[in-house]
């Protein structure tokens, strides 16, 4: 291969279908179609988080830009999917050396609004409930329910052709407030690694790595997210350190789940964006036990974590893919070094193979010839780099292709290019896979309280009024929600007046922040409308400004329904959906029985509360106690260390927040449980 056809395959970025499937990253958009009607053959300029890129059309940049890695994030039909990377293939093979166009998504077999970065797609392909739910429904059902769900997802995934998932998250969620914890398989590292060690071998075909009949998973995100400086996601200036107070951490919660991957041989592992922090940090130990030295480079820049610790102590030898935006935005810790620096210092110095984010040929190109232009001897480099550790030489660039190259042939891409588009159908609409599914949706319920209401058999809802309401951070949902509920619930007395109800069903789905922006102070947890909450300054502290958060439009109208339930003598039943661990305490408190759901099916959890299924679900974290348990001091440092998971916080609390069982953190019902790790009720 020519020097610009390696450089064209060491980059990753998001492409685009055809006009059946508009991209809503790409606003104003008009598709040009290929022959086939299926690419885009338009030219687009697009800014993004990630940065800004004038793009051509997709024939052109597979043949002239030699681009062989895309991001698909369309939520297509299989058929559609299918004959859309067919043609991509096509494409290819007019080349003069036929290298396969490999498109990687994120994940698509979970439940739940699509999140850029985290799942890509719905419901299209055999859909279980969140990650998290998962979670809850192998530690209450056992592992068969992430066996199934592995199973069916290399099936529809091979099946129309997409070969690459950037999934799942090893990380450990130890900060609640980090937005990514939906995604995650929770707080409990063995549960993390149960779940990797069984899910890897199922989705890339063996125990040895990727087959022919697998797909390639990019397990994210080392060395772990979840140690999150109170909270703050590293997409943002505010987050770009990752915290680790205390002593023993890295090695005890953050790193094993990526250990199990690695003994899986994953096919790639994803760094995270953020950087280590030395000064806010105790003295964290390497695999050998060896003090680590903590440079201030985000970690897909960082040759001691991946170099030094991935590949030469845990023994990885997939590829490193690093997160999407570190050359641009996300440039942590080498914002002195330009553009093509940047991807000379992650791929030589570090060993990052492909960058996500933009296709930067052109930065790419710059970087390999100032390795012998004679840069600089006229462009002075920062104090700490040197020209060698931020240009591009064609032994680096020779063993990142061929690692990505390896990934292809294992996979048989090179034999195998095409799939049958109505054979994908039949198998994405697998009976067996969806009843799979079906019942995880059900296993994944955890109930939390129960006064003895459930479940609300035939005898117990006879002759009785139901009132139901669903309720999301925005009105509009919750109205949209509410028929739904109302309509699932058709064979019920219902009464559109809480007033008259004897029985309240209460569907509560919160929400807090938003992706890829900044909040104005720390994540909110708790239930709330319109709660008055601190601003953080620069350094992330509390200032004594303020402003409003809310996480559910009504919150308030609970306690109201609540009241006027019981008043009648009836009951109030509630359903909260996780993708955070909320502060639960301004719903529990007002009602009779209460269920966890994980991205849930609605359906799912009303043939729980109906008896149709006994609940089997466990916690798979810790709910906080409230505020206190959260709080920051003026120094920006948590009362709960942001690198412990929920039931380890207690070692770690002051005895003034202690109750008479020495607990802290985790919260405590009106019935005496305490929401914790693994904690779940029956009947």
């Amino acid at each position: 291969m020519t020097v610009d056809e390696k450089i064209g395959q060491l980059f990753i970025s998001d492409w685009r279908m055809g006009a059946k499937y508009p991209n809503p990253m790409y606003k104003d958009h008009v598709v040009v179609p290929d022959e086939s009607g299926v690419l885009d053959e338009a030219e687009v300029y697009v800014k993004l988080i990630f940065g800004e890129m004038h793009m051509p059309g997709t024939t052109t940049l597979i043949k002239e830009r030699f681009a062989r890695h895309t991001i698909l994030r369309e939520n297509a039909t299989p058929e559609d999917l299918t004959d859309y990377l067919n043609q991509l293939q096509a494409v290819a093979e007019e080349c003069e050396r036929f290298v396969p166009v490999q498109a990687a998504s994120n994940s698509r077999n979970e439940n739940g609004e699509a999140v850029f970065g985290m799942n890509d797609a719905g419901g299209i392909f055999p859909t279980w409930p969140g990650t998290l739910g998962i979670a809850a429904a192998v530690k209450g059902a056992g592992i068969e329910v992430a066996d199934q769900w592995a199973e069916a997802t290399r099936r529809s995934w091979e099946a129309c052709n997409l070969r690459k998932g950037y999934m799942y998250m090893a990380d450990c969620m130890t900060d609640p407030r980090w937005q990514r914890s939906y995604g995650t398989f929770g707080e409990d590292t063995a549960l993390i690694c149960e779940i990797m060690e069984h899910i890897l071998p199922r989705i890339q075909g063996s125990e040895e790595g990727v087959t022919a009949d697998g797909v390639a998973m990019t397990t994210k995100h080392f060395p772990g997210g979840g140690a999150r400086e109170n909270g703050f996601d590293p997409h943002y200036a505010a987050g770009q350190w990752n915290v680790y107070a205390t002593k023993g951490s890295l090695q005890k919660y953050h790193i094993p789940g990526f250990a199990a991957a690695v003994s899986k041989h994953t096919s790639s592992i994803m760094p995270y964006y953020s950087k280590p922090s030395a000064e806010k940090s105790a003295v964290q130990q390497d695999c050998q036990g060896n003090d680590i030295r903590f440079d201030p480079y985000g970690f897909a820049y960082n040759r001691v974590f991946i170099h030094d610790i991935l590949r030469g102590q845990m023994g990885f030898n997939g590829y490193v893919n690093s997160d999407t935006g570190i050359v641009h935005n996300m440039s942590w810790g080498v914002e002195m070094l330009d553009e093509p620096e940047r991807i000379g210092f992650a791929v030589s110095n570090s060993g990052v193979d492909l960058i996500s984010g933009l296709f930067d040929n052109v930065f790419g190109r710059e970087a390999y010839d100032r390795a012998s232009n004679g840069y600089y001897e006229t462009h002075e480099l920062p104090d700490g780099f040197t020209p060698d550790m931020v240009t591009l030489n064609d032994e680096c660039l020779d063993r990142a292709v061929s690692r990505t190259l390896a990934e292809m042939f294992a996979l048989g891409m090179f034999e195998n290019t095409y799939r049958d588009a109505k054979k994908a159908a039949e198998i994405c609409a697998c009976k067996e896979d969806w009843d799979n599914a079906n019942r995880a949706h059900h296993q994944s319920v955890v109930l939390l309280k129960n006064d003895g209401i459930l479940p609300l058999t035939a005898k117990k809802c006879a002759g009785k009024k139901v009132y139901a309401e669903a309720f999301h951070k925005s009105a509009e949902a919750g109205e949209s929600a509410t028929k739904a509920l109302r309509d699932m619930l058709g064979e019920s007395t219902l009464t559109d007046d809480y007033r008259e109800a004897d029985i309240a069903i209460l569907f509560v789905t919160p929400s807090s922040g938003e992706y890829f922006s900044a909040t104005a102070g720390y994540l909110e947890l708790d239930i709330c409308d319109g709660k008055e909450v601190p601003n953080v300054d620069s350094l992330c502290r509390p200032m004594a400004e303020t402003h409003l958060e809310t996480t559910l439009t009504g919150a308030g109208k609970i306690a109201k329904i609540a009241s006027a339930v019981h008043a009648n003598g009836g009951k109030v039943i509630v359903n909260i959906n996780f993708h955070l661990a909320w502060q639960v305490g301004n719903v529990e408190r007002h009602v009779d029985a209460l269920t966890a759901g994980f991205e849930t099916e609605p359906a799912a959890t009303l043939d729980v509360l109906f008896g149709c299924f006994r609940p089997v679900g466990r916690l798979p974290f810790t709910l906080p106690r409230g505020d206190k348990v959260l709080s920051v001091d003026e120094n920006g440092v948590c009362i709960s260390p942001n690198d412990v998971p929920g039931y380890d916080k207690d070692a770690y609390m002051p005895d003034s927040l202690k109750d008479e069982n020495g607990k802290a953190y985790a919260y405590r019902d009106t019935a005496g449980n305490y929401y914790e790790l693994s904690f779940g009720l029956t009947w």
